[in-house]
C-alpha cells in the first residue's frame, strides 16, 4: 500500500470516527409470554420429543446403573457431573479431538427452553467444549425449575454475557432434505437424553 492509499484510508476512517451518532442505550426487549400460564415441564417434554430427544421424568436413584442399562455397549463414559463417576473426566482429555472416543457424555445444563426443547451448555459445564458434540450419545441433567418459557427468556441467562462459549442444543443431530425427510443422526451426537433432576444445590443460573 503506497502513501497516497494510506492517506486516503486514514481520511475515510477519520471521517467515519468524527461523524458517529451519539451513544444511546439499547432498547428494552419486550417479554413475550403466553396469555395463560403453561406447564413448562410438559411443554419442554413435547418440544424435545418433536426433535427426536428423550426426557426422563421419573426419579433415578442410581444414575450409574441407569446409564449402564440404557447404553450397555458403552465403554467410555465421560462425566462432567458429580452425580456420576463415569470412566473418564473431561480434564483427562489431552486434546479436544479425543472427545470422539467418548461413547456417552453426561453433563448438567443450567437451563432448558420449553418453547424449543433446547438445553443450554457453556464452557463452564462442558469443561471441554467438544464433548457434547463428538460423543456418540449425550445425557443431560436438568433441574425442572431451570426451564424457561421461550427463547426471549433464554437469552436473558447470564451465560450469554459472562461465558466465552455458550450454545443452545436442540435434540440429537439431524438433517432435513428438500422433500422434508429428516434423518437422525446426521452429524454430532446420535441420541440426546434429558434427565429431569434437581441440582446439587444453589441457583444453577448463577453457575
Amino acid at each position: 500500500m503506497n502513501s497516497i492509499q494510506t492517506l486516503s484510508r486514514n481520511a475515510i476512517l477519520d471521517a467515519v470516527r468524527g461523524n458517529q451518532p451519539a451513544a444511546r442505550p439499547m432498547p428494552a426487549i419486550p417479554r413475550y409470554h403466553a396469555s395463560q400460564p403453561i406447564d413448562l415441564v410438559a411443554t419442554f417434554c413435547e418440544s424435545i420429543a418433536r426433535m427426536a430427544g428423550v426426557v426422563v421424568t421419573e426419579q433415578i436413584s442410581d444414575p450409574d446403573s441407569f446409564l449402564r442399562n440404557k447404553f450397555p455397549d458403552a465403554k467410555v463414559i465421560c462425566s462432567a457431573v458429580p452425580e456420576n463417576p463415569g470412566t473418564i473426566k473431561p480434564a483427562s482429555l489431552n486434546h479436544w479431538s479425543e472427545a470422539s472416543t467418548i461413547d456417552v457424555c453426561i453433563v448438567r445444563s443450567p437451563m432448558g427452553v420449553a418453547e424449543t426443547g433446547s438445553i443450554l451448555l457453556s464452557d463452564f459445564e462442558l469443561q471441554v467444549n467438544t464433548i457434547a458434540f463428538l460423543a456418540h450419545d449425550l445425557v443431560v441433567l436438568l433441574d425442572p425449575k431451570d426451564i424457561v418459557e421461550n427463547i426471549h427468556d433464554a437469552y436473558e441467562h447470564p451465560h450469554f454475557k459472562q461465558r466465552p462459549y455458550s450454545v443452545l442444543m436442540t435434540g440429537p443431530s439431524g438433517s432435513g432434505d428438500i422433500s422434508g425427510v429428516v434423518v437422525h443422526p446426521a452429524q454430532g451426537v446420535k441420541t440426546l437424553t434429558v434427565i429431569l433432576s434437581r441440582g446439587p444445590g444453589g441457583d444453577s443460573r448463577n453457575g
